[in-house]
């Protein structure tokens, strides 16, 4: 049975009316009912959203009622729940964000006593025991505050990157005026960097609000003409990433993979010699990996997808375009201020700029709307549409790809192509998404039973 509240990454919708206290309440204590221990220690972490305190409150009550004890971490990046699980053995934890989603939106997303998040059964588990009654516990459960939980983070981090000497880099940081506006401005400090942060005083409704790794051109526009070294934008989470160089270039997941993996593999701490990306993966990415003798492996697109299949093969660095990087060397969850720092200890002091761990080709990535998930259906399995895909994939063979695929969440058909030059990738995309506009035009004339104009 398809999970009806459960997405990719826990549940997240609008606050008070999708995503509402009721619900947070029931999920909480319906997770904690199916704990195999008694009195559960459950943390509780949050982003910087005006929700996040009724959230709060809420998730507390759901523990508390099944006989747990709730732990109140307050505003953390999403990545240190995993790892203050692991490491104060915490059977649970509740994270409250929507990560890069404006701040109206809020979401939970919750992880298992190894780190990492709950599996799809047990996601099952949860949505069947909401709403039946639930056996009182033996005891209430309590609510406290964890008091040092940023700096239990913050430990972890140093302890990681302890060989790295930040000292004479000048950083601008964007916190998206998320969870990471007091994290990722310390531990640069504690590493020795010249630190400028942006974006870093959350008043509960500017999360993502034209800053963060969603919206660029304020940190762009401030690192050239601040004279940085480089920045770091984070999502509203923390658990996303992307960089700028000195000259306001964007630096996007597919590069900061590839330089990881490529320091990694020279260093001997790349397992398997192996990386895990997504299909939207540039293939510039595959050619500089093939180049470097590491192995690459693809998945649909979502950082669940890359967890599992790292998982699966027992490697430990993946990711997404979008800069969410996952290292398990370090912890079980994508971490943006984790990743930063890799990235520096990439560069092994190098300008950033100067990166030449890929070489990106030429990307174009156009979104067709069609009426409904029918005819996004009946688009993708036309015959023409195939037949073109076919036939410019087979003329950039070695050279570039097409991908032109249904979106998971909207009517979308999305067709991404990439060629040796922008003039090649616009020609290819544009015949590409004629092809599909038509394919969808005629399906919607079909349906209304007007003649179908030939193509």
């Amino acid at each position: 049975m398809p999970r009806q509240l459960f997405g990719t990454d826990g549940v997240r919708g609008r606050a008070g009316h999708f995503l509402t206290a009721e619900l947070a309440l029931s999920l909480a204590r319906a997770a904690v009912a199916r704990a195999q221990v008694q009195r559960p220690q459950v943390l509780i972490v949050r982003d910087t959203r005006e929700s996040g305190e009724m959230l709060e409150s809420a998730i507390a009550a759901g523990v508390t009622a099944a006989g747990g004890d709730a732990l109140l971490g307050g505003v953390l990046p999403t990545p240190a729940a995993p790892l203050l699980v692991r490491r104060h053995g915490f059977e649970l934890a509740a994270v409250i964000s929507a990560s890069h989603n404006p701040y109206e939106d809020n979401g939970i997303k919750l992880f298992a006593s190894d780190g990492f998040k709950l599996d799809d059964d047990t996601e099952h588990a949860i949505e069947a025991e909401l709403g039946k009654p639930l056996e009182p516990p033996a005891q209430l459960g309590s609510v406290r505050r964890f008091e040092g939980a940023l700096e239990d983070y913050l430990h972890e981090l140093q302890t990681r990157f302890s060989g790295l000497d930040l000292r004479g880099r000048k950083v601008l940081l964007d916190c998206a005026n998320g969870a990471t506006y007091r994290a990722a401005p310390e531990i640069f400090r504690r590493l020795g960097a010249e630190v400028q942060p942006i974006a870093d005083r959350p008043d509960g409704r500017n999360i993502n609000d034209r800053c963060g790794s969603t919206h660029l051109e304020a940190v762009v526009e401030q690192t050239k003409r601040g004279r940085f070294d480089l920045a770091f934008a984070f999502d509203g989470d923390g658990d996303r990433v992307l960089a700028i160089d000195r000259e306001g270039e964007i630096v996007d997941g597919d590069e900061l993979i590839a330089l990881a993996a490529v320091h990694l593999r020279r260093s001997q701490r790349l397992p398997g010699n192996g990386v895990v990306v997504t299909v939207m993966t540039n293939f510039g990415f595959h050619t500089a990996m093939a180049q470097a003798g590491v192995e690459v492996a693809s998945t649909a697109v979502g950082d669940r997808y890359v967890m599992d299949e790292l998982r699966r093969r027992g490697w430990a660095l993946g990711g997404e375009q979008s800069g969410h990087i996952i290292d398990l060397g370090f912890g079980p969850s994508g971490d943006g201020i984790a990743s930063a720092l890799l990235t520096l200890e990439a560069l092994g002091g190098r300008d950033l700029h100067e990166r030449d761990a890929m070489q990106k080709l030429p990307q174009r990535l156009v979104n067709i709307r069609a009426e409904d998930r029918a005819a996004l259906a009946t688009a993708m399995q036309d015959a023409r549409v195939a037949a073109a895909i076919e036939r410019e994939q087979a003329a950039l063979h070695g050279r570039g790809r097409v991908l032109v695929r249904a979106s998971g969440t909207e009517p979308l058909i999305r067709v991404m192509v990439e060629a040796p030059s922008a003039q090649e990738t616009e020609a290819v995309c544009a015949r590409l998404a004629r092809i599909v506009e038509e394919s969808i035009a005629s399906g919607r004339s079909a349906r209304l039973g007007v003649e179908e104009p030939s193509l």
